[in-house]
Formats: structure tokens, C-alpha cells, sequence
């Protein structure tokens, strides 16, 4: 019962009704207006599940980059503590040059 209202307020509609030759000004722009957003709603989809699956592949960037800046301020301090290490190793090499320079020199001021 509807039905018929529901196509007689469109217009004249030659796919769905029968004595129709020509299809009138509404039903067309119905028919436009269906077509339009029948049209949008598969593009926003297409759209929405591009820019998911781009935020997934950023998001496992970014914590790609977080983990690697945390393995890079972990190899920094290694770096920092084996410089301290040789800092102290060539302060000890230089001690003993000091020491063997004496030693030398003692001996040499002996044999004068």
C-alpha cells in the first residue's frame, strides 16, 4: 500500500512502473540524489579504511623508532661507561711513563 505512494511521489519512473514513457524532473533528481549517496558511501569506506590501515602502518613505525631510540640511549651509555674505562687506563699508561721516565733518569744521572 505504501509502495505505490512511494512511487507516486517520485514521478514517473520507466524502470519501476509501467504505464511510464518518460521519466520526470523528481524522480530523476530522487533517483540522483540515491545514486549520489549509494556513490559516497562507497567512497568515504574506501577512504576510512585507507587512512586505517595507514595509521596502523605509522603507528608500528613510530614504535619501531621509539624502541630503536631506546636501544640507541642504551648504546650511548655503554659508549659513555667504556670511555670512562679508557679514560682511566690512559691516565694509569701515563702514570707509568712518568714513573719509567724517573727510573731512567736516575739511572742515567747514576752512570754520569
Amino acid at each position: 500500500m505504501w509502495f505505490p505512494n512511494l512511487l507516486f511521489s517520485w514521478g514517473c519512473i520507466p524502470e519501476i512502473t509501467k504505464d511510464c514513457q518518460d521519466m520526470t524532473n523528481a524522480s530523476s533528481t530522487y533517483m540522483g540524489i540515491a545514486a549520489g549517496a549509494i556513490i559516497g558511501a562507497i567512497v568515504s569506506w574506501w577512504i576510512y579504511n585507507r587512512q586505517k590501515k595507514t595509521a596502523e602502518i605509522q603507528d608500528l613505525t613510530l614504535n619501531r623508532i621509539k624502541e630503536l631510540d631506546e636501544n640507541h640511549d642504551i648504546m650511548l651509555k655503554r659508549i659513555e661507561d667504556l670511555d670512562s674505562r679508557h679514560e682511566e687506563t690512559l691516565n694509569k699508561i701515563l702514570e707509568l711513563d712518568k714513573k719509567i721516565d724517573s727510573v731512567l733518569e736516575t739511572k742515567k744521572d747514576k752512570i754520569d
